[in-house]
């Protein structure tokens, strides 16, 4: 039923959770988020301009995903949604609340910290919650020892989490999104550093998809040169020989192909944290996949190639 929202959620990573006193900031707040990377937004209801914010957001920015947070009450609730906000987030489970928005057929995501919590927000239909506070509570370490009894929940860790520990948040395939305030400060927003605010986006981005050479593959005509290739390699740089049916491997730095693989030349294999964000992120920059490539398992896509050459060769995505 939420489908859309949630892999909206989880392609973008990262939810700012803003708490915003002045509602006539809201938009060029969104706007310095959507330049970062990141085209979304919980609008906490701790201020009185959160409704507006919303509003206006909702009015203005509309590529953004936008939602409620810190929401208490059944009454919050419905001002959120009729400003336009397409999920609701609450701190605490209030089953009152929680039942009250699915009703109205809104995503949410009410706040757990316990594994009883967390049985109530399943038995009432959901099977992505929010965990906070995150750190506090024991951070990834405790959702992975979660998600051995509760295999099919994912979760959206709120509080706590920075720069410092976001890749191994983002590491851990049960974590749908990951909140946080750090990009958006208060002081941040009441001076107005949007080009900060982008800049900051920009790093959590590029941390979060954390990309990384994971070898370079060099075509061969027949076996016999990609042995000869793989071998003087091996020998130049004191590496393993790993012949495999297709490739040969010298190390796990260079993949000689048997045969002319994709790329003129060969290609170049980059890891990522996860695959499906990567393509999302890169899509926004102007990137586009071919999708005859596309192999997935029950954690999404595994691997995918960029369309097109660099340089003579070709590019794909692995996860990590």
């Amino acid at each position: 039923m939420f489908d859309e929202i949630l892999t909206a959620v989880h392609d973008i990573g990262i939810v700012p959770v803003i708490a915003i006193d002045d509602a006539k900031k809201a938009v060029p707040l969104a706007k310095a988020l959507v330049a970062g990377g990141l085209p979304a937004a919980e609008v906490t209801f701790r201020t009185d301009a959160a409704e507006e914010a919303i509003k206006a957001i909702v009015a203005e920015v509309p590529e953004m995903v936008v939602g409620a947070g810190t929401v208490l009450t059944c009454e919050q609730a419905d001002r959120a949604i009729a400003a336009g906000a397409r999920f609701i987030v609450s701190p605490g489970f209030n089953p009152a609340v929680t039942r009250h928005v699915l009703d109205k057929g809104v995503c949410m995501m009410p706040g757990t910290a316990t594994a009883g919590e967390m049985e109530q927000a399943m038995m009432m239909g959901l099977d992505v919650v929010k965990f906070f506070p995150a750190e506090q509570n024991g951070g990834v370490a405790k959702l992975k020892a979660l998600a051995g009894p509760y295999r099919k929940l994912r979760w959206m860790p709120t509080g706590g989490v920075n720069t410092d520990n976001l890749a191994e948040y983002m590491s851990f395939d049960k974590i749908i999104a990951c909140g946080g305030t750090w990009m958006v400060k208060k002081d941040l927003i009441e001076n107005e550093k949007w080009d900060e605010i982008t800049s900051i986006c920009r790093s959590a981005v590029k941390k979060m998809l954390g990309l990384e050479l994971r070898h370079v593959g060099i075509n061969s005509e027949n076996e016999e040169e990609a042995a000869k290739t793989a071998k003087t390699l091996c020998a130049l740089f004191g590496l393993d020989y790993k012949p495999g049916n297709s490739s040969i491997f010298a190390g796990s730095v260079f993949e000689v192909m048997k045969s002319a693989g994709k790329g003129k030349n060969g290609h170049i294999a980059l890891a990522v944290s996860n695959v499906d964000r990567a393509i999302f992120h890169l899509g926004r920059c102007g990137a586009s996949f071919d999708e005859t490539t596309r192999a997935k398992d029950d954690k999404g896509t595994k691997v995918i190639y960029l369309d097109g050459e660099f340089g003579g060769f070709a590019i794909h995505l692995v996860r990590k």
